[in-house]
């Protein structure tokens, strides 16, 4: 009896102990793949002498708008080159390029990336 009892004592001290495990592990899992969706970098844009804030991997076209430059569009593919830009002397297609990240240098940081 004395060995049937301490087993399944030991039988449920493992099964709290995995589950507690289990739980942790899938928490912290959760927490990290929410962090990560939720911190998004934002690029300085300077356009026209306005510098903006717009959060990198979206749309070019978009956030070159908010700074008043109206790029042409004739194919929305990329493909005619017609509202291609300067980011920081990059040539850019606005209408299918997104934001770039943000630079690594301090000036480029606190400046931004001119756009012409």
């Amino acid at each position: 009896r004395a060995k049937a009892r301490m087993r399944l004592l030991f039988a449920l001290l493992f099964a709290v102990l995995a589950a507690s495990n289990a739980f942790q592990l899938h928490a912290v899992r959760g927490v990290s793949a929410l962090a990560s969706r939720t911190v998004s970098t934002m690029t300085v844009l300077v356009v026209n002498g306005k510098k903006i804030d717009a959060a990198a991997g979206s749309n070019l076209g978009k956030a070159v708008e908010k700074g008043g430059l109206k790029p042409k569009y004739s194919c929305k593919k990329g493909e005619c080159n017609s509202c291609v830009v300067s980011v920081g002397g990059t040539r850019m297609r606005c209408c299918v390029d997104k934001v770039p990240p943000e630079p690594k240098l301090k000036s480029l940081k606190e400046n931004g990336f001119v756009v012409k």
